[in-house]
């Protein structure tokens, strides 16, 4: 075969990998944070629950056969479904045209696994779930170890300095705002990060995240009002109080009611623990929210893929942020 027909090869089985990955990332995407099984039952229609066959669950190329719409029941399906299929494969090839086929590029892929899932999953529902982020900060420093044994230390370093930034960070916030400033997940996120790229690229993962999550987050307080999503209309249910039940009386405003005792209200210790986990179960995120997960991947992706062309462009002192980026 000649080189030209080599290379066309391996662009097309690194893009073919990549839409079957994606294809998969979608189960992961929709049932991890519902903590369902991603291997049974097989794919599905998340509207009327038709399982999909084989010809059905092609990436890509189904969704368009369909028109996008269930064979089913006919309701849409998301255009977020081909959309992951076609990232995954592009990083993929990016990864390879990024590092051939060298050790390297496994752990690139493996990483491509990890954030794509964990950035959709973060817009979504504002979390970044532990199923994903803690096997994969194991997983940055086992692949790290065909690099060599400096690679293995620098990855155990990063895994271990980017928990403890973020869970400064985290820990005070909460000293000045008086709430929780930062996700709880976002220090597992950077460790991962950490373990894949190694404490020599954590500075720049933090700033370019830092600055695209704040000028993106400009941007939608300019033009849409507020930077987080729009926040859900309250039900009737929990704007109009229950009626009594039968056979019992309400206070006026001019009778005490109740002692608490009489009532077998919960001590004040229970009291506040049940008004602290209602605090967080009530938690919506403000106009000037946005979750921080995605621009850590975002940015990590960058450092990973155009760390060198990042080097070139950065003014001087910045691009020092990316000296040791590999």
């Amino acid at each position: 075969m000649t080189p030209q027909a080599v290379e066309g090869l391996a662009v097309t089985v690194i893009v073919v990998l990549g839409l079957l990955f994606g294809s998969f990332l979608n189960v992961v995407i929709a049932r991890v944070p519902a903590d369902e099984s991603i291997v049974h039952p097989r794919s599905r229609c998340p509207k009327c629950g038709h399982q999909l066959a084989w010809y059905e669950n092609i990436p890509v190329l189904s969704w368009l056969a369909l028109r996008g719409r269930c064979s089913s029941c006919g309701q849409s399906i998301s255009w977020r479904y081909p959309l992951i299929e076609l990232l995954t494969a592009l990083l993929f090839l990016a990864c390879q045209r990024r590092f051939g086929w060298t050790p390297e590029l496994v752990a690139a892929l493996v990483m491509v696994l990890l954030l794509v899932p964990l950035s959709f999953i973060d817009l979504e529902h504002w979390i970044l779930p532990h199923q994903l982020t803690w096997p994969g900060i194991a997983a940055g420093v086992v692949l790290s170890a065909p690099m060599g044994l400096d690679r293995v230390r620098d990855s155990i370093i990063g895994a271990v300095a980017g928990f403890l930034v973020f869970w400064f960070m985290e820990w005070l916030g909460e000293k000045i705002f008086k709430k929780e400033a930062l996700g709880a997940g976002d220090k597992d996120l950077l460790a991962l990060i950490g373990a894949f790229l190694t404490w020599k690229s954590l500075l720049a993962v933090i700033f370019l995240s830092s600055l695209q999550g704040a000028v993106v987050g400009s941007l939608l307080l300019l033009f849409r009002g507020r930077a987080g999503p729009a926040p859900e209309p309250e039900s009737e249910s929990a704007t109009t109080p229950p009626p009594s039940a039968p056979g019992t009386e309400t206070a006026s405003a001019g009778e005490p009611g109740p002692a608490p005792e009489q009532v077998g209200a919960p001590s004040a210790g229970n009291r506040e623990e049940e008004e602290d986990e209602d605090e967080e179960d009530d938690w919506e995120p403000g106009p000037t929210s946005i979750p921080f997960g995605p621009w850590l991947s975002v940015a990590a992706l960058e450092v990973m893929l155009l760390g060198p062309w990042l080097r070139e462009v950065l003014p001087v002192p910045l691009d020092l942020l990316l000296a040791g980026a590999p």
